[in-house]
């Protein structure tokens, strides 16, 4: 079996050293390196070309958002699966490592069990926000779309007309999830589900799911 290739970013070395163990102990994954700081997270990235990056957004000379950022403007960087640790999920940095190109997050007080599962997600392709995360992310690349189309003021169209529900149930949407599993994650029944996927084709004028979508991200000018 090819075991996937995991970079970890953090300044704590005993907390890092104990992620690198649990990691290299799993017969699917291992620590292909280790860095202390943003900047030698982005060298290594280009370096040592891991499948995925677990960096820590709170590290001194250069931090985890900073680190995202040269990452993604780098080629080598475009493919590479991001999840970022944070203490808390209301971290006014979390958004905009998101933002900048972060796939997903982890709780650093997350147990062994969930650190794997979110990791092997992570590595499987999957979105990891919760849906309000996710909605505000939508919300914003619409505000951003709209803004450079010259389309007028921010928040003047498009999924601002949604209510705060279906703008969660539209950022699931997004990442490709069924009624069903729209429903399991917002704790509300099918009938509900399906019923806020019908308000938000209506309301966005769309033709279907994924209409929707591109309508949402200002990427729909019809």
């Amino acid at each position: 079996m090819t075991r996937s290739r995991i970079l970890l970013a953090d300044d704590h070395e005993l907390f890092r050293e104990g992620l690198a163990g649990l990691i290299n102990s799993q017969p699917d994954m291992e620590v292909a390196g280790q860095a202390g700081d943003g900047f030698e997270a982005a060298a290594l990235t280009r370096q040592l070309r891991p499948d995925l990056l677990v960096i820590d957004l709170s590290m001194p000379v250069c931090d985890g958002l900073e680190a995202i950022r040269l990452i993604r403007q780098n080629q080598d960087g475009a493919g590479l699966r991001i999840l970022v640790l944070t203490v808390h999920d209301e971290d006014a940095k979390l958004f905009e490592a998101i933002r900048a190109g972060a796939n997903g997050y982890l709780l650093k007080n997350t147990s062994a069990a969930d650190f794997l599962r979110t990791v092997r997600a992570a590595l499987a392709g999957e979105a990891l926000l919760p849906p309000k995360l996710a909605a505000r992310l939508l919300d914003e690349f619409a505000r951003l779309a709209r803004s450079a189309a010259g389309h007028g003021p921010a928040g003047s169209s498009g999924s601002t007309n949604l209510t705060e529900r279906e703008r969660e149930v539209l950022a699931l949407i997004a990442q490709e999830s069924t009624d069903q599993e729209i429903a399991r994650q917002l704790s509300i029944s099918l009938h509900t589900a399906k019923s806020h996927v019908r308000n938000i084709l209506a309301k966005l004028h769309a033709v279907n799911r994924h209409h929707a979508v591109r309508i949402a991200r200002g990427q729909d000018n019809s």
